[in-house]
């Protein structure tokens, strides 16, 4: 499963279904989508076997959106790190809770900048919530969790627990659905981080990089299908 909120994120969201029909994928690949997706950028999902479900924003507060809007979500912290594209709209990654309404008693989710190069249907077998650290800087990010490959078992009690903790006054999660759901799942399980590879460990830790086991590349700064600068060599994988 994955969720797309516009055109651009939609060309990701082809080359990842494109991924995961090579490696042989026996799940259904679902892509949510918000209404902001244009069709014609929807029917290529759709050729290449994707189930499309349309789901709508969250229902938060205007304090809520003003506070995680992406000029006063940077202000207060800005990237320093890499260069996140134009069209990286932080309030959008919230939608990924919509997950949890949806009818199906297991997910694996990946955001739509990742690529999938070897197959990750054992992941269906973990258990809720499983996902990779944020590594790709140092070693002491291991405690931080990185929501662009987690484990999930829909259910509407968890949705409704979720948006009952969210949109509190005066919430802010610093880095958005990531913050939230590291906060939501104390417990979370940590995954290899072959599972969920980001693209900055080829040249902040390279030693930690191995082609030969990787099973999901993650893009999460710089996208290979867009004009980069100044770090190139983040999108010449």
């Amino acid at each position: 499963m994955t969720l797309v909120t516009n055109a651009d994120f939609a060309l990701g969201a082809k080359a990842l279904l494109h991924s995961l029909n090579v490696t042989g994928t026996q799940a259904d690949r679902v892509v949510l989508h918000t209404g902001g997706v244009p069709e014609t950028a929807l029917a290529p999902l759709r050729t290449l076997g994707a189930q499309l479900t349309k789901v709508d924003l969250l229902p938060t507060s205007d304090a809520f959106n003003t506070a995680h809007a992406k000029q006063a979500l940077h202000g207060k912290a800005p990237f320093t790190k890499g260069t996140k594209p134009a069209f990286h709209t932080p309030l959008d990654n919230f939608c990924k809770l919509r997950l949890w309404q949806l009818p199906y008693e297991r997910v694996i989710f990946l955001d739509a900048d990742t690529l999938v190069l070897r197959n990750i249907d054992k992941l269906f077998d973990y258990p809720e919530f499983c996902a990779a650290p944020n590594v790709y800087e140092s070693l002491a990010d291991f405690h931080r969790m990185n929501s662009g490959v987690f484990t999930a078992r829909p259910a509407r009690a968890t949705f409704d627990a979720m948006m009952a903790r969210l949109d509190t006054p005066g919430a802010f999660w610093r880095r958005t659905d990531q913050t939230f759901l590291q906060d939501f799942f104390p417990d979370w399980n940590g995954l290899p981080i072959r599972y969920n590879t980001l693209q900055y460990l080829w040249f902040n830790l390279p030693g930690l990089w191995d082609w030969d086991t990787i099973n999901v590349l993650h893009f999460q700064y710089e996208k290979p299908w867009k004009d980069t600068t100044p770090k190139q060599i983040a999108c010449a994988l």
